[in-house]
């Protein structure tokens, strides 16, 4: 199924202990850009947060957001330094017998020493958190994906549109270049007669002008090639995922098709057609860039 590069995801998952919110928002680029904002205590997992990532995207500028709360009150603890309060204790005994004052440290004194008590965040069950967290990553990411699928429908719907509007300019580009070629032997003829009077007319000569005229203005080629290239592209709309690429570089086949049809034709009528043909041509274009 055809895929937009435009879309958003959101999951929200929690358990007694914690939770945790991803979000993420894409937009169009020409390769897979992702960037992830998340707490420092998650960060160890970015590697195969993006592993999952690139599991649902393929091309887009993807912006990831994460936020993480603990509930968890025993998640720290205090750690007493024996080592270190046996220390203090000891120098300040000395400084008491050195200086001959009195040693009146209490153990409320003592607590608040450098390093004595310190805090410390008990280790978090990695495997635990992971499950948490991978859970709100595929979530997003699925919803994600199917907002770009939605949006890749309207596209088709409307690219599709477009290049049946194009089919038709394309048959009527057809139908008028012959008439072209009758309008320039009728001007031509009366041309040369009023020129030459009663001289009689080569019409071999004549035969041979239009044949020129006639070869110079053709564009058989060019509209077989763009209804082949419209074929192409429809074909590639209907079927594929990850054809942004290849819809580019037909659109761009077709854009010189149609220069090729403007710089050969002095017809007025065909003009303004090829005009709103190329016009078609830049809208799917420009749509075609937010194609995954």
């Amino acid at each position: 199924m055809l895929k937009s590069m435009t879309g958003f995801g959101r999951c929200e998952v929690a358990n007694e202990e914690r939770k945790i919110i991803v979000e993420m928002k894409a937009v169009n680029h020409r390769y897979c850009d992702i960037s992830i904002r998340m707490p420092k205590k998650l960060s160890f997992f970015e590697s195969a947060i993006r592993n999952v990532l690139k599991q649902f995207i393929g091309r887009g500028k993807v912006d990831v957001f994460i936020t993480y709360e603990d509930y968890t009150e025993n998640n720290i603890c205090v750690r007493y330094n024996e080592d270190i309060a046996r220390e203090y204790l000891k120098y300040l005994q000395k400084m008491s017998e050195t200086f001959e004052i009195d040693n009146d440290i209490k153990v409320s004194n003592l607590s608040r020493f450098p390093d004595v008590l310190t805090l410390e965040e008990q280790t978090i069950d990695e495997q635990e958190l992971w499950k948490l967290l991978e859970k709100a990553v595929r979530t997003a990411s699925e919803q994600l994906v199917e907002t770009r699928r939605a949006e890749g429908e309207n596209l088709k719907k409307d690219l599709l549109h477009k290049l049946d509007g194009m089919a038709e300019y394309i048959r009527f580009i057809e139908e008028r270049s012959p008439q072209i070629v009758t309008d320039y032997r009728n001007k031509l003829t009366l041309k040369v007669n009023e020129l030459l009077g009663d001289t009689k007319l080569d019409e071999g000569v004549l035969a041979t002008e239009i044949t020129i005229f006639a070869d110079k203005i053709c564009v058989d080629e060019e509209t077989v090639r763009l209804r082949s290239h419209i074929k192409n592209m429809s074909t590639a709309l209907e079927t594929g995922e990850e054809i942004g690429r290849k819809l580019d570089f037909i659109a761009q086949e077709m854009n010189r098709e149609a220069n090729t049809i403007l710089s050969k034709v002095n017809d007025i009528e065909i003009t303004n057609i090829a005009i709103d043909l190329k016009t078609d041509i830049e809208k799917i274009r420009e749509q075609i860039q937010n194609i995954e």
